[in-house]
């Protein structure tokens, strides 16, 4: 008998609104290969760091809120940290989850090899896909590294026809100017599969993270957008795109 697969996980949120449709069962993964200067999870970085756990465990956690996540619509949501570098331990959960009828996200930066995701994307209902930045050199600065996988990986879910949730977060000074907006909508009016955009305007709640950590945050003081610069961005993201 296989050893059972397991997984490194950070924490799991039972009733998650904002991570798919209805009510979501959320797993955050551990460990992530990008280091966005405004990373809000900046504990789930390290790979070896939460929690190791079987997909048994994990279905059998999730059983116990099968009402409610079926009665709203639901499903689970995989999230991190960034959960392709996983993909393995992922694409046995998701399977699991379809063979009980439960709808499944992905909540990825992209930042993967499209060969090793290939089957876990089989699996796969919605992607909920991170577009931190279009332009190559200030997507390198805001996160440390390159955007040309990220896009080859949203240009594989348009052609593969995975439908996809596309998640803008508006940091001042960073991704917020009229060149970093009109990057962004041309790429995404390019992608076929796009159900819907999310600008989320940045915070720093997860400052105290950094500095539990005795890291220094590195964008301390940057203020949140306004709802006006939200709207704007909204509607510059959505300009190219057909619903």
């Amino acid at each position: 008998m296989s050893e059972p697969i397991k997984g490194r996980i950070h924490s799991i949120e039972t009733f998650g609104t904002v991570d798919g449709p209805g009510i979501r069962f959320v797993v955050f993964m551990q460990g992530c290969p990008l280091r966005c200067l405004y990373c809000h999870n900046r504990d789930t970085w390290n790979p070896k760091g939460g929690r190791e756990v079987t997909v048994d465990e994990i279905i059998e956690d999730l059983k116990g809120y099968m009402e409610f996540i079926k009665f709203s619509g639901g499903g689970i949501t995989v999230t991190g940290g960034e959960p392709t570098l996983q993909a393995q331990f992922v694409t046995e959960l998701f399977k699991r989850c379809k063979e009980l009828g439960v709808h499944t996200a992905l909540d990825t930066s992209g930042f993967a090899n499209i060969e090793k995701v290939k089957e876990l994307l089989q699996y796969t209902d919605l992607v909920l896909l991170d577009i931190k930045q279009a332009i190559g050199d200030k997507h390198k600065v805001l996160t440390g590294v390159g955007n040309e996988k990220i896009q080859a990986f949203a240009r594989y879910l348009s052609e593969q026809g995975i439908a996809a949730w596309i998640r803008y977060v508006l940091v001042p000074g960073y991704t917020d100017g009229e060149d970093d907006l009109a990057a962004a909508a041309d790429f995404i009016g390019e992608l076929k599969n796009v159900k819907r955009i999310d600008v989320l305007p940045y915070h720093s709640m997860g400052e105290y993270k950094w500095e539990k950590l005795g890291e220094k945050y590195p964008l301390h003081g940057v203020e949140s957008p306004s709802q006006e610069q939200v709207e704007r961005a909204k509607k510059i993201l959505e300009s190219k795109l057909y619903f």
